[in-house]
Parts: structure tokens; sequence; C-alpha cells
């Protein structure tokens, strides 16, 4: 026996165990899950055009961006943000949160303008007849709007940078002594007479709207997020409470840990000691899935979790390929070594074809999906690629490792019956 190589196999088999056994539990409880597995809130939004602005799908994709980082700025982590139909936008929020304060924080329009005059209704604070010129919008500010506290007066007050100090400048110097009306979706917010000459781009705003540091934070992270390029009009909301998803992730998980145990079995039963070097190249597949998904921040859903049992069905397959054609080769009289090198060649075009049919299936389900079917297909890809790195690269790693050492040289332990090969290791 050749001892070196038999460490090796040892020493691999060791840190896939180890490294899976010490740290999966953590990893899987990193991994944000989706409304159906935690509950949350689920709203459906109709895009209307803004005056003069078409919808375009540019603009849809700027919208989507600027409704997530709305939803960054409330603290809620891993949304699914969807475009679906023609003008529709979904939003999905898993866990527990405010879900009155989240809807108005997506759904306000937020757009910030300065005026240089404004005739204004004084009951309601909306422009009711032609405006001046339009010196500043919210796209002119920089993304660090805070809420402040004026020192000597205990005002509550939003702090804003310019992104062109200039411009402010140039503001402050044309209208000092003047006024300037700031108003936010068409209502006024405040009309400051501009009383010194500012260099730096940085203000404040202030106003009887913003009488409380919610209110302030509020825009401020409007600002932040930036304007919605379209207005969102809700269609639906509904909330999702957490206890059907949780017993829905129960059942998912146990049936697939009862599916993972009876596949190991089958493999051992099957293949002996190949079927071992399968089953360690089936851990790895999980952990490394598990820590793919925890990278890539995919929110887990049902659908996620149905692609990965699948994926270790896929996975197990691609191994009894390959056992099956060094079966092949041992029962026509070769080797031991030289019926597993030949076997994993000749069952890597057929593993190699049935997986791309199956990932451009996958990408057919992303590219055409919404909601659901786009989940399921990203974890099925992710699942095809990762089980082509165990179940085909390091199986053959650790099955060749194996083989070598000659630690066990008698066809039984690789499933082929007594009397195929006898005594020859020396047959090519």
């Amino acid at each position: 026996m050749k001892w070196g190589r038999f460490l090796a196999f040892l020493l691999m088999a060791a840190v896939i165990l180890g490294g899976t056994a010490g740290s999966v539990t953590n990893l899987w409880k990193s991994i944000p899950l989706g409304l159906d597995l935690q509950g949350g809130f689920d709203l459906l939004y109709k895009i209307e055009p803004l005056p003069g602005q078409p919808i375009t799908e540019s603009g849809k994709q700027a919208l989507v961006q600027a409704v997530e980082n709305r939803i960054n700025s409330i603290g809620t982590e891993s949304p699914m943000i969807d475009l679906e139909g023609q003008n529709e936008l979904r939003v999905q929020l898993a866990g527990t949160f405010n879900q009155a304060h989240a809807k108005q924080v997506i759904g306000t329009t937020a757009q910030l303008q300065i005026y240089s005059s404004a005739k204004i209704d004084k009951k309601t604070g909306k422009i009711t007849g032609p405006a001046g010129k339009l010196l500043a919008t919210g796209s002119d500010l920089k993304s660090n709007a805070t809420w402040v506290q004026d020192p000597n007066t205990g005002q509550n007050e939003v702090a804003i940078s310019f992104k062109n100090p200039t411009q402010w400048e140039n503001i402050t110097k044309q209208y000092y002594q003047k006024p300037i009306y700031v108003f936010l979706n068409g209502q006024l917010l405040t009309d400051p007479v501009i009383k010194q000459k500012m260099y730096s781009g940085d203000s404040v705003i202030s106003g009887p709207s913003l009488n409380t540091v919610q209110a302030c934070n509020q825009l401020a992270n409007s600002i932040n997020a930036g304007a919605l390029p379209y207005n969102l009009s809700l269609v639906s909301q509904q909330s999702v409470g957490p206890s059907l998803g949780q017993e829905s992730l129960k059942a998912t998980l146990w049936a697939g840990l009862a599916a993972m145990v009876l596949i190991f079995i089958f493999m051992i039963v099957m293949y002996r000691m190949a079927g071992l070097i399968a089953d360690l190249a089936l851990v790895a597949y999980g952990y490394v899935t598990i820590a793919v998904f925890d990278g890539m921040h995919i929110v887990l859903t049902l659908s996620g979790l149905a692609a990965l049992v699948l994926g270790v069905g896929m996975a197990v397959d691609a191994n009894i390929i390959t056992y099956e054609r060094i079966k092949d080769e041992m029962r026509n009289g070769r080797s031991l070594k030289s019926a597993v090198k030949i076997g994993n060649k000749n069952a890597l075009r057929t593993i190699l074809d049935s997986n791309a049919t199956t990932f451009i299936a996958g990408a057919v389900m992303y590219a055409f999906g919404e909601g659901d079917i786009r989940g399921f297909a990203t974890a099925l890809m992710i699942s095809i690629i990762v089980s082509l790195l165990t179940a085909v690269l390091l199986s053959r790693v650790l099955l060749f490792t194996f083989t070598n050492s000659n630690a066990i040289r008698r066809p039984w332990w690789y499933g082929v019956g007594k009397g195929v090969l006898k005594n020859d290791e020396t047959k090519v």
C-alpha cells in the first residue's frame, strides 16, 4: 500500500467532514430567508409616468434601484424587487418591521424642488400658479442628508450638501436677502430668506412639517435614496404570517435530510467504497452550495430549497454514471486503475451534456420567468455548477487518490461482483 496517497485521501476526507461540521450551522443561519419562509410584506405597484417622462426600460431599471435604496434606508435586508408584466413592480420584504412606514418610504415620489418664486395657496401649501425659475432639484444634492438640530434654537433640520458647491454659491449670491421656495412633491416645505452667501455647498432645510426627528429622517432618507423616476400606485398589499413558512421550511428540511440519508445508504450499498467517496463529494456539494448562496446574498425561498434538493439528485447521478462506466470497464477485463481512468473519461461527456441541457432550461426560466420561477432557476443553475465541481472534479480526485494508494484492490469494493477481476492489476 502507498501510505502517502492513502494519508492524502484521509486528509481530504477529514477536511471535508471537519470543515462542514464546524461551520455549516452558522453558514445556514446567515442565509436570508424569503417571504414564504419567514413571513413579511408583499406589495404590488403600478408604474405610472410623470408628466413629460414616458416609461422606458432604462427608467424601470432606475426605478428598481431607487426603490432598493429606499428599502435599505429602513434597515430591511435582502428585499426581492421584480418587474412584472408591462408596468408593474412587486416588492417583497421578509421579516418583522413597521409595514406602514415601509410602504410610505417606498411609494413616496420625493420630488424635491427649489424655486426662485411661487404663488402658493395658504391653506394647502401647494403651487396655485406659474412658479418662478427652477433653481435646483433633489438630483443636485449629495446622498449625505441627515437630521441635525440647531444648537441655538433646538429646531429640527435636515442638513444637505450640493454636489456642485458653485451651484449653491450662485443661488445664494443671486437671491441674497430674497426668499426661495423649497417644495417636496409639490407641497411647500419652507420659504427661507437667504441671509448670507454660502460657498461650501452646505445648507439646511427646516419648516413646520419637519418639526419631528422622524419627519427629518424620512426626508433625509428620501433625498439620499433619490427621487423615483415614475409614480408608484399601490395595486395590492398582503401581510404574510411566518407560521406557514416556518412549518413549510421545517417539513422541507426534514424531507431533504431524509433524502440525503437514503441516497447515502443507497450509494454505499450499491458501490461500497466508491459509494462512500461519492457521499463525501455530496457533503462537499451541500456545503459549497450553501456557501455560494451566502456569498452571493441570495434570498432562499421554498422553490430555491426544492432546487437544492433536486441538485443533490443530479450530483449523485453524475457519480452513478461514472461508477457504472467503471464497472463496465472492469467487466471487460481492465485493471482497477485502468477502469477508473477510462470510466471517468467515458462518463465525463455524458455528464456534461446532461448538465448543460438542464442549465439551459434554468437560464431560459430565469430570462422569461418572474418571482419564484426566477428563484428556482437561480438555485438550479448554482446547483449544477457546484455539482460539476464536487460530484465530478472532487469525486474524481478522491477516487484516483484512493485507488492509487492500493489500499483496497478487490472489485467488490467498487460495486462489481466476485470473480469479475481476479488478480490482474497488470491488465490494461
